[in-house]
């Protein structure tokens, strides 16, 4: 896991989530009977660490079972060393391309699929009056598979909305200034913002929106407004941000309010930090498989959540060849410092406010 480095601000919360799937089949007695021990180590952020570190457990510490990486660009490259030593990998994938390499043992459980990340903005924005619509959208995305997945099916969906393209432009990491992207938005005068990046790059450029007075209708974020640290960060200058999910702890999902509790004595947090759930979710998706098949064994493993749906803390699942679920994804927007649920309609927390309103308001 990523413990140190650009992506550590997400990947503590998975290893903690992780960690307490742990302590909890450990309490109730282990798995298949037996005791479990996590073996994990840092891998810097740094995806080739992530391949040398997987292969080191698989090969020297020879564990028994797999826990997923982070964020999309280690998992992609960890899924190839799974498939090789045919042992299951449940993980976030990040994008399409993870799932489309003919692998039969990985599995999104839940995915955090960058081409569906704005599946509830795109159904939210439609049920706007056309006239109340962002008119110009200027997107910014970052220099990787996961930024690529998030972009990839963004022209199509914009133009289906009466969306113009006006920017389109990736950037590489680390982003030494963000002052040029906004300064280009700004001057198109795009009124709908996406910053298609994780949270170091994303925390700068809002920084940058607010020093050069730029105030779009709207603000898309992909990777990193969902997690804690965002709001630590940025204060009242990160509210108001969309974004998407594949979990959240306001869902009605069993064991969504325990997490919500430990959360909050664990770590003084409000509620169960997103990425908190999804460890815990991946940990349980691959608990349900040892279960089902009543076996360590890897092959029956695979052939078990294939053929079997299962639920956990972040839904019910079903999975198809690649080891996806059906396209799903919820919006998330940051209001008065929560992250809060907007879309579909029988799952939301609170009412979106849209438009942006000006800085520091």
């Amino acid at each position: 896991m990523p413990l140190t480095g650009a992506f550590a601000d997400t990947g503590i919360w998975v290893e903690r989530g992780y960690r307490q799937w742990a302590e909890d089949v450990n309490a109730a007695g282990g798995l298949l009977g037996r005791p479990v021990e996590l073996i994990i180590y840092d891998d810097e952020s740094k995806t080739e660490n992530a391949v040398n570190l997987l292969t080191r457990a698989i090969t020297v510490d020879q564990v028994d079972l797999l826990c997923g990486g982070y964020p999309g660009t280690a998992a992609a490259a960890q899924m190839a060393v799974a498939e090789k030593n045919q042992m299951v990998y449940v993980s976030m994938g990040g994008h399409m391309a993870s799932f489309s390499q003919g692998f039969t043992y990985v599995f999104g459980a839940p995915p955090l699929m960058g081409q569906w990340w704005y599946e509830g903005l795109y159904g939210w924005l439609a049920t706007l009056p056309e006239a109340e619509r962002p008119k110009k959208a200027a997107i910014f995305t970052i220099n990787n598979p996961v930024g690529g997945a998030i972009l990839e099916p963004m022209p199509e969906k914009l133009k289906a909305l009466g969306i113009e393209i006006v920017v389109n432009e990736r950037y590489d990491v680390p982003l030494t200034d963000a002052a040029p992207l906004v300064t280009k938005a700004k001057a198109a005068e795009a009124d709908i913002f996406f910053a298609n990046g994780f949270f170091p790059d994303s925390v700068q450029i809002v920084k940058a929106m607010r020093a050069l007075d730029y105030n779009p209708k709207l603000i898309a974020q992909g990777v990193g407004s969902i997690i804690p640290a965002w709001v630590q960060e940025l204060g009242t200058d990160g509210y108001y941000v969309f974004s998407g999910t594949a979990v959240h702890p306001s869902l009605p999902f069993e064991g969504i309010s325990r997490l919500n509790d430990v959360a909050k004595a664990k770590y003084e947090a409000p509620v169960a930090p997103i990425y908190f759930i999804f460890g815990y979710a991946w940990m349980q998706a691959l608990q349900r498989g040892v279960e089902g098949a009543q076996s360590l064994d890897q092959t029956a493993i695979r052939d078990w959540l294939k053929s079997n749906q299962m639920t956990t803390v972040a839904g019910t699942f079903t999975f198809d060849e690649r080891g996806l679920p059906p396209p799903y994804n919820y919006l998330t927007q940051v209001i008065d410092g929560k992250v809060e649920l907007i879309w579909p309609p029988d799952v939301r927390t609170k009412d979106p406010i849209y438009p942006k309103p000006a800085w520091g308001k």
